[in-house]
């Protein structure tokens, strides 16, 4: 665990960590005791809130624009994380977790979530649908949960009962917090509702708290998915199938009714609705969209990217194009002040860290997008060596041993490909990926092939994950594709796209 340090700590962690040898003992104890006996000891039950601004561009004077972050003890995150993993084990193993929720899971990122929409979504319009993004807010979501519905779900939906219910409403109750804002810090607080931001165990049962929503959507025929709290629906139809909409408005009126029962908001002012589709069948459907005709736009930003009405990226590119750009320029003032090597390190955490996320959703680039984000890394390659506009980049960037752009693009859905493949990915990845298997004994049957499905539109196609993968993977060469390990897979792979790289840069 990190040794994060909280001033209800009655030691620095670190000098903790360093003596836990002496006191492991102790330690052990006391975990087993508060397991055995279904109770959390009062010191654990206390929090410091530590109010952080979600964005530095808001108005630090809106208290709306804090989140509260809350501060624990060592020894109870350490009791927290115990319980968290024999928890996840067991919802795992009953398959009780919820498939279409990404947030706070092993081997799920924003990224596979907004993957799966984003495939669903284009081979939606590969098929000639029209395609409706709703994008649900809630208000203060993880403050607002009631323990008394939270015990509920706990005992009927997870199916806790005896010393390990008894565990979890001895943690729900007789909290407290303080809040700490510089030097100074308030009285106690008697914590009614909520499961603490920033805590091991309250995402978890933030996760658990929301799980009857899933069915409630399912029950209108929606596409769903969800991140922690980031609520996403979406629906496809033919274009004279508008009385599907119907199923839409009837699902939003049910959340707000589920929503007001269970002490949860749907914040309508901060809900984004995006069309996919033809100008004229957006502007007939967004007059029947009710109460959320009002929230429609023509972009929005989903889990980090932003998503435009014609399903290309390019306005997203262009603001990761822009970011970037704006941190090389700041970065170029500190260059004297930074040897090669941490100038380096500093562009990976700046640059890289926004080119590289969700760039498996970057199928859907057109050939100038891709330029575009391969400028941004020509420029941080000339920052480090030093390298005059006119000099040639092709053999900067391999000194560097930097892939381009469109080869990281094409390592990131390989990778993600073989996670799913090998079970280190969502199932909901896992799905679109299907083996081929030839209609006869042939030896095309051991070399790890993939089918790659039929797309209706071969301008488009290509431009699904569920396309794209299969055809990307079919033309490795069988020794990667029937690599035994990640570690191996990974290696092998990166050797490949750096001969393929060079043997492109070297033909053009």
């Amino acid at each position: 665990m990190k040794p994060c340090h909280c001033s209800l700590d009655i030691m620095p962690v670190r000098f903790f960590k360093e003596i836990y040898g002496s006191v492991s003992s102790h330690i052990l104890f006391l975990m087993n005791t508060s397991l055995s006996t279904g109770t959390v000891p009062d010191d654990f039950k206390a929090a410091m809130i530590q109010p952080l601004l979600k964005k530095p561009s808001l108005d630090p004077s809106c208290f709306e624009h804090y989140r509260p972050i809350s501060k624990l003890p060592f020894l109870a995150k350490i009791l927290e994380k115990l319980v968290a993993e024999q928890v996840i084990s067991f919802l795992n193993k009953n398959k009780l977790f919820e498939t279409l929720q990404s947030g706070f899971k092993a081997n799920h990122s924003t990224e596979t979530a907004l993957l799966r929409v984003m495939n669903d979504l284009l081979m939606a319009a590969d098929s000639g649908k029209i395609s409706i993004l709703v994008l649900l807010d809630l208000s203060a979501a993880f403050d607002t949960v009631d323990h008394s519905i939270l015990l509920q779900r706990l005992k009927s939906w997870v199916g806790f009962s005896g010393t390990v219910f008894n565990w979890f409403y001895s943690y729900l109750s007789d909290r407290f917090f303080n809040v700490f804002i510089g030097n100074s810090c308030s009285s106690k607080v008697k914590m009614t509702c909520g499961v603490p931001q920033g805590s091991v165990l309250g995402p978890l049962l933030f996760s658990i708290y929301m799980l009857p929503l899933g069915e409630i959507i399912r029950q209108h025929n929606l596409n769903f998915h969800f991140y922690a709290d980031d609520t996403q629906l979406y629906l496809s139809f033919k274009p004279g199938d508008l009385g599907l909409l119907n199923n839409l408005n009837s699902c939003i009126a049910d959340i707000k009714t589920w929503m007001a029962q269970n002490f949860l908001q749907l914040n309508m002012d901060k809900t984004d609705v995006i069309i996919f589709g033809s100008v004229e069948a957006r502007h007939g459907v967004a007059s029947k969209l009710e109460s959320l005709s009002n929230n429609v736009s023509s972009s929005c930003r989903n889990l980090g990217v932003i998503f435009d009405t014609d399903l290309n990226l390019e306005t997203h590119v262009k603001s990761v194009v822009k970011s970037c750009f704006w941190q090389l320029h700041r970065l170029y003032r500190i260059t004297p002040l930074l040897s090669k090597k941490c100038l380096e390190m500093v562009i990976h955490a700046f640059i890289f860290s926004r080119l590289d996320y969700c760039n498996a959703l970057y199928t859907c680039l057109s050939q100038q997008s891709v330029y575009q984000l391969q400028l941004v890394q020509n420029a941080a390659a000339r920052l480090i060596t030093g390298t005059r506009m006119r000099d040639h980049i092709t053999p900067v960037l391999a000194s560097l041993h930097w892939l381009p752009v469109r080869f990281r693009i094409d390592f990131k859905i390989l990778l993600i490909a073989f996670k799913a493949l090998c079970g280190l990915a969502p199932e909901y990845i896992a799905d679109l990926l299907t083996p081929y298997v030839p209609g006869r004994n042939l030896r095309s049957l051991a070399k790890g092939l993939l089918t790659i499905p039929q797309s209706r539109l071969k301008t488009r196609g290509d431009r699904a994950f569920a396309v794209r993968a299969p055809t990307l993977w079919n033309s490795l060469p069988e020794e990667i594709r029937l690599a035994g390990s990640l570690p191996v897979f990974k290696s092998l792979l990166k050797t490949y796209l750096f001969r393929c790289a060079f043997n492109d840069f070297i033909g053009s």
